[in-house]
């Protein structure tokens, strides 16, 4: 681990995700399970207490309360310390003649908390974004900072071509120094993406937010592009270590499918490297005698009885028998009722699928009719507290929102690219 100057850290996990559709309707994106057992927002806390960074602040705004709920006061990532510690941080009215505390963007979220930083008094602040799977030691890249001298410091790493429209794209000489930012570009000749993890020196960050760029709502589109031309000293510092952007549904679906791999490329099992998470007191899974498993992520509480084949499956999830869940992501205490099928789907919290209906059927893989563009590839979503009926048949690249009730479904067929 390397030294590190006196940090902040601040976790952005406050905005709203229509990528997600059903998934991000009552919760923050950085609130959502992955992996059976985690919530995104792990990741960037594990990081900061794994790197010996304790003063973190979590910036929230959109549906705060489930992420709030899981953070509580940072005790399971060793954050509920008198010194430093865990601030869960949200917009306010600072007058009543303010119109509106929204926050417009992520630098403006920022701005909103000047005055913690000032109190914290930090030598640098670290940025982070909520709503990303990586594990990264951030001591290098904050040593480097303070090395160069730099304004600010940008986490990059190389990007496919195909994938530059994604990111902000970053050009840099052989020292670091960026010459170039482009925020999203449909063509460029840079490969080194921005991962949305800054390095501020505390001075710039107080100066920029608070005068020269007062009126700057977004890092990527509008501080980091005027900082650089003003002739401020921003660097780039290359992470290679496992990343993933997990803000649409194919990426969500895709990064917990890859953790069935033989050897994932992301190391849930590091002792050296611990995820920590705010753990439920279940039972231990329990396989009924008829029970088949091949290839899964089950966690604490979960029964089966049916089959279950390449599937991620968060805490508390009943398969009953007969039932059949494959290449699918289903969240905590969802019941898979009797002979009941699901196939490439991601179902969210309690969920009930009735008996023999199946869910993500047949060959059919008409886009998503309201989505079309996000929803292509014949993944299926339900949305938290769902009851599907029994002898129901949903296609593909179908989208049922959150508290449907059954009366709504209605009709015994959902047709591929359907939403409800």
């Amino acid at each position: 681990m390397a030294a590190i100057p006196k940090t902040m850290a601040l976790i952005m996990a406050g905005g709203a995700s229509p990528a997600l559709s059903a998934l991000t309707e009552l919760r923050a994106e950085a609130a959502l399970p992955f992996a059976g057992k985690y919530r995104i927002i792990d990741f960037s806390l594990s990081n900061c207490i794994n790197s010996g960074i304790y003063n973190v602040g979590v910036l929230t705004q959109y549906q705060p309360r489930s992420l709030n709920d899981h953070v509580a006061n940072g005790r399971p990532w060793d954050l509920d310390r008198s010194q430093g510690g865990l601030r869960l941080l949200q917009p306010y009215l600072s007058s009543p003649h303010e119109a509106s505390a929204w926050q417009e963007g992520t630098a403006d979220a920022v701005r909103f908390h000047l005055d913690v930083v000032e109190e914290s008094n930090p030598e640098v602040v670290l940025i982070l974004a909520g709503d990303h799977i990586y594990k990264m030691d951030y001591g290098p890249m904050l040593a480097f900072h303070v090395e160069s001298k730099a304004d600010v410091t940008i986490a990059v790493r190389s990007v496919s071509p195909f994938e530059t429209h994604r990111y902000g794209m970053i050009a840099a000489d052989r020292d670091g120094r960026v010459t170039r930012f482009e925020e999203k570009p449909r063509r460029t000749r840079s490969t080194l993406a921005s991962m949305g993890i800054y390095v501020f020196s505390r001075d710039a960050l107080m100066s920029w937010l608070g005068k020269e760029g007062k009126n700057q709502r977004d890092f990527g589109r509008e501080v980091i592009p005027t900082m650089l031309s003003a002739g401020k000293k921003v660097y780039s510092h290359k992470v290679t270590t496992y990343w993933a952007d997990v803000g649409t549904l194919q990426a969500f679906w895709e990064a917990n499918m890859a953790l069935l791999a033989e050897t994932p490329a992301l190391d849930l099992y590091d002792l050296e490297w611990v995820v920590h998470t705010r753990s439920e007191e279940r039972p231990p899974v329990l396989l009924g005698d008829r029970a088949k498993a091949d290839g899964n992520l089950m966690s604490d509480g979960c029964r089966i009885d049916g089959e279950v084949i390449r599937s991620v499956l968060s805490p508390g999830v009943v398969v009953e028998a007969d039932a059949v869940v494959q290449d699918s992501v289903i969240f905590g205490d969802t019941v898979i009722r009797k002979g009941a099928k699901v196939d490439r789907t991601i179902i969210d919290q309690e969920v009930i699928v009735g008996e023999n209906a199946r869910v993500g059927a047949g060959d059919d893989n008409t886009p998503n009719h309201e989505a079309p563009s996000r929803l292509n590839t014949g993944l299926t979503v339900i949305g938290q507290r769902v009851e599907i009926p029994a002898e129901t048949v949903i296609g593909r690249n179908v989208v049922i929102h959150a508290n449907v009730k059954p009366r709504k479904i209605g009709q015994k067929e959902i047709p591929s690219g359907a939403t409800v």
